[in-house]
C-alpha cells in the first residue's frame, strides 16, 4: 500500500504505464528533468519487491525501454512468477523442521563423523 508522499508524487508527477497480473501499478514522471523519467510502482497490498515479475522489473530498472506489452507470453521453460513466500504458510519446510513435526527418518550409516585425530 502506498504511503502519503507517494500518493501526492504520483497525483502530481506520475502517469500510470500500466498494470500486472498481480495488480501491481506501474507509472513514470509525467515530464523528464535530466535525462530519463523516473520510474515507480504502487504495490496490490503489501510493500514487497519479490511480487514484481522479472519483465516489469527489467522496465523499473531500465534494462528494457518499453513497457511490456505482452507480458502473459511465456517460454515453455518459463515457470509462473510467484512472491518470496519466506515466512508464509507456503514457505518451503524440510523434513524435520519443528512446523513439520520436528521429526525426520533416522540417518542410513552413511555418515562418519569428523574428529580431529584424523
Amino acid at each position: 500500500m502506498a504511503n502519503a508522499i507517494t500518493k501526492v508524487i504520483t497525483w502530481f508527477n506520475g502517469e500510470q504505464v500500466g498494470k500486472d497480473s498481480f495488480g501491481n501499478l506501474y507509472y513514470q514522471q509525467r515530464k523528464s528533468s535530466k535525462g530519463r523519467r523516473r520510474r515507480w510502482v504502487i504495490y496490490n497490498g503489501k510493500d514487497e519487491a519479490s511480487a514484481v515479475p522479472a519483465e516489469f522489473h527489467a522496465w523499473l530498472h531500465y534494462t528494457i525501454d518499453e513497457f511490456p506489452s505482452n507480458p502473459t507470453q511465456r517460454r515453455p521453460w518459463m515457470s509462473e512468477h510467484e512472491p518470496n513466500h519466506t515466512g508464509t504458510e507456503l514457505a518451503y519446510r524440510p523434513p524435520g523442521h519443528v512446523l513439520q513435526g520436528g521429526h525426520r527418518e533416522k540417518a542410513t550409516g552413511d555418515y562418519q563423523a569428523w574428529s580431529p585425530e584424523g
